[in-house]
C-alpha cells in the first residue's frame, strides 16, 4: 500500500505492500480485474459460478485506477469492473474494451467510518464537525486524485465546506480497502469509505452517511476487454442474475443509480 500524507504517520508502515505478482492463467480461467471495493461480494459468487460451469475465476483487485492502466498496457484482463464510470470511459477511448458489452452493474453510498465501539451513525451536513471529531488524527481515504473512492470523497467533503478544515489531515491509501484498514487498525480515528466496505469488517462502524446529492453517483460499470475469452461473456452475464445481484443488494450495494 502507498501511503501518502503531509505528516508521517509510522503506525500504518506495516500495511505497506507491493503490488501482486502476474498471475498465470490458464485457457480455461477467467481474469477479472475488479475494485477493490467488490472483493467480498465477488469472493463469494465467484466459487458459486465456478461449481455450475467449471471454470475457475481469478480476481485481482485493487484501486480502478491502477487496473485500468494495467489493462490499457496490456494486462491480460478478461473482464473489468471499475468504482466510476471515468476509467471505464477511459479504456473504451483508448479501445481496450468492448464497449457493446459495458453495463452498468451496481450503486453504492458513501459513508465515514469510525470504532466500532463508538460510532453511531447520523447524516452529514455542513454542521458536521469533521476535524474536531479526528482529535489530531488523520482521515484515511483512497487516493484523492485518482482512486474513485477518493474521488467521491473529496467531492462529497468539498460540497459540503468541509475539506479546507482536514485536507492537511487526510492520510491517502492506495484503495478503499487500504482505507479502511487504517481505521480498522487504528492508525486513524476516522476514513472515508463505501457503505459496503464499513459491513465488511466488523471493526468499523458508520459515524455518518454522505448525502447522495454531495458528490457524483456512485456507479459500478463493468465491460469484456477487447482480448477476452468466451467464457468471461459468461460470468458477466452470471453478475446480473436475479439471484447474484440479490447478493449484492445484501451486502450494502444499490441497483445503478439507487
Amino acid at each position: 500500500m502507498q501511503f501518502c500524507t503531509n505528516r508521517p504517520l509510522v503506525a500504518v508502515a506495516v500495511l505497506c505492500a507491493a503490488l501482486a505478482a502476474p498471475v498465470r492463467v490458464a485457457a480455461e480461467d477467467i481474469l477479472v480485474f475488479a475494485a477493490a471495493s467488490l472483493k467480498t461480494a465477488l469472493d463469494q459468487v465467484a466459487p458459486e459460478f465456478e461449481d455450475v460451469t467449471g471454470f475457475q475465476v481469478i480476481v485481482s483487485y485493487a484501486a480502478s485506477s491502477v487496473l485500468a492502466r494495467q489493462i490499457h498496457l496490456g494486462a491480460p484482463a478478461d473482464l473489468y469492473i471499475s468504482a466510476n464510470a471515468a476509467w471505464m470511459d477511459y479504456l473504451e477511448e483508448t479501445g481496450s474494451i468492448d464497449p457493446a458489452s459495458r453495463v452498468d452493474l451496481f450503486g453504492n453510498k458513501l459513508v465515514l467510518v469510525g470504532n466500532a465501539q463508538t460510532a453511531a451513525e447520523q447524516a452529514i451536513t455542513p454542521d458536521f464537525n469533521l476535524s474536531d471529531r479526528l482529535q489530531g488524527g488523520y482521515l484515511a481515504m483512497a487516493l484523492i486524485g485518482a482512486v474513485p473512492a477518493g474521488l467521491y470523497g473529496k467531492a462529497a467533503l468539498e460540497s459540503l465546506g468541509l475539506w479546507e478544515s482536514v485536507q492537511d489531515r487526510v492520510a491517502q491509501a492506495d484503495n478503499v480497502r487500504a482505507a479502511l484498514a487504517l481505521v480498522a487498525t487504528g492508525a486513524a480515528p476516522l476514513g472515508v469509505v463505501y457503505r459496503t466496505d464499513a459491513r465488511a469488517d466488523p471493526r468499523v462502524g458508520i459515524v455518518g452517511v454522505f448525502p447522495s446529492t454531495s458528490h457524483p453517483p456512485i456507479v459500478y460499470p463493468a465491460a469484456l476487454t477487447v482480448a477476452a475469452r468466451p467464457a468471461a461473456e459468461q460470468f458477466l452475464a452470471y453478475l446480473q442474475d436475479d439471484a447474484v445481484v440479490e447478493i449484492f443488494l445484501e451486502q450494502g450495494f444499490t441497483l445503478p443509480g439507487g
